[in-house]
């Protein structure tokens, strides 16, 4: 028995919008554009999640413990390629850069790094060197960068701080000398308001909680959108 003509109406509408709702999270691949999240744990996403690095191949855990998922959320269109290492300093991860960064010729490489080398002692213009280094790495490949501070942690001590925070003013002032560097806070975004040395919440004290990472990506996020929307790289 044909459906009434009403029925056939209602079911296409239904259909059109179950495509509607289906298609961000449906992006063609040559449609999508690539970003890597490279650093250390905070962009890994320890505790709740390890890399596809530290993971093969897809990584493991709670997704939603590291901020590259929250913003392929915000928007499906992006390829963020969770690049982070639980416990390297800057030098590891710089070395990594051909293999993780260069080979997957991203539009944009988000930089995190230096906690742990503050928290070994190492000096801060060791830090300052090596992501001075990354950075102009990214700049030789046509990569842009987006630069992010050392976020903190709750058992830092004040000599700890004082380094973090030298290196943070270093980071931030990079697009003053470099104009392919552009740079967002994401100690800020995750620091308590009630103490800027301290995480607004952590499962552990050392890292940020799942609120956290997803804090991070709204920082990271908005930066980005202006850094992709920006004139090629110049070199």
């Amino acid at each position: 028995m044909p459906r009434p003509r009403r029925a056939w109406a209602a079911l296409v509408v239904v259909l059109a919008l179950g495509s509607l709702a289906a298609r961000p999270h449906s992006v063609p691949m040559s449609d999508r554009i690539i970003i890597v999240a490279l650093g250390d744990s905070t962009t890994a996403g320890t505790p709740g999640f390890r890399s596809p690095i530290e993971a093969p191949p897809t990584g493991s855990g709670d997704e939603r413990s590291q901020y590259a998922y929250w913003l392929m959320q915000a928007h499906p269109e992006w390829d963020v390629r969770n690049r982070g290492v639980n416990g390297e300093r800057t030098d590891a991860i710089a070395r990594r850069f051909d293999r993780d960064v260069g080979a997957a010729a991203p539009t944009v490489v988000v930089v995190i790094g230096g906690v742990n080398d503050i928290y070994q002692g190492r000096e801060v213009d060791e830090v300052e060197r090596n992501l001075a280094s990354i950075y102009e790495r990214a700049r030789a490949a046509g990569i842009k960068v987006l630069a992010g501070t050392i976020i903190p942690f709750d058992t830092a001590t004040p000599e700890q701080n004082r380094r973090m925070h030298q290196v943070n003013a270093w980071i931030l002032a990079r697009p003053e000398r470099d104009p392919n560097v552009a740079t967002v806070d994401t100690r800020r975004a995750v620091a308590s308001p009630d103490d800027p040395d301290r995480l607004i919440s952590s499962p552990d004290g050392l890292h940020p909680s799942i609120d956290g990472y997803r804090r991070m990506a709204e920082a990271i996020r908005s930066s980005l959108e202006s850094l992709i929307r920006s004139g090629p790289v110049r070199k």
